[in-house]
């Protein structure tokens, strides 16, 4: 749900905020009906604050609003790659998933600095610019793939120079054996140019837009 300024916000949280459409009268003109629901009231706002600062820790983070979903589409044909504009830095995103061992893959999204940019699917790439200085790059799940093992995400922090490309990869880890399943994990972490290079010729283009 979007506010008048358009700010994320949910649910009864937007009806719950200052001047919003749950405060029209004040408390002392609450009738004893309303009266009852003043502890019902006090729970959401409490639920309301929590989920703010869940959502300013994600942003903080690099992750993008909760409620923005990618539809993505795969092309094994293609690997492009491609050089830095002047003043900006080239930043390539690679998803290696060969060491989940289940179906389905997990789809992740991908935020800069509080904003989602994109999204891959399996062993996919893409890649984005970003302008110089300090960034924040999160990833997460966009759904949990893995019964009880919920959603999964990763930052990590860098220095973005002008003219320079930047490789990271996020490896997605869900195994069992015989005896145990094990909880599945992510790592995000930079890569070394040379396998960059290297995984991306092997891997999927990953063409996402917001859905």
């Amino acid at each position: 749900m979007l506010t008048e300024k358009g700010s994320h916000c949910n649910g009864w949280c937007c009806l719950l905020k200052p001047g919003g459409h749950g405060q029209r009268r004040s408390m002392r003109h609450w009738t004893s009906t309303e009266a009852n629901m003043k502890p019902l009231l006090l729970v959401l706002l409490l639920g309301c604050s929590a989920f703010a600062q869940n959502q300013a820790s994600s942003a903080a983070a690099g992750c993008g609003p909760e409620g923005m979903s990618f539809q993505v589409k795969t092309d094994k044909k293609q690997h492009p790659m491609t050089s830095p504009e002047p003043g900006k830095a080239l930043i390539y995103f690679i998803q290696d998933d060969s060491r989940f061992l289940s179906v389905p893959k997990p789809t992740t999204r991908v935020g800069l600095d509080g904003q989602w940019i994109g999204a891959t699917h399996a062993n996919s790439y893409f890649y984005f610019l970003a302008s110089p200085g300090e960034h924040n790059l999160c990833t997460d799940w966009q759904s949990s793939v893995i019964v009880g093992g919920g959603r999964k995400s990763a930052a990590i922090h860098f220095t973005a120079e002008p003219g320079k490309v930047y490789d990271f990869m996020v490896q997605d880890i869900w195994h069992r054996d015989a005896y145990h399943s094990y909880p599945p994990r992510v790592d995000l972490s930079p890569v070394d140019p040379a396998q960059a290079q290297l995984q991306m010729s092997r891997f999927a283009l990953s063409v996402s837009r917001p859905k």
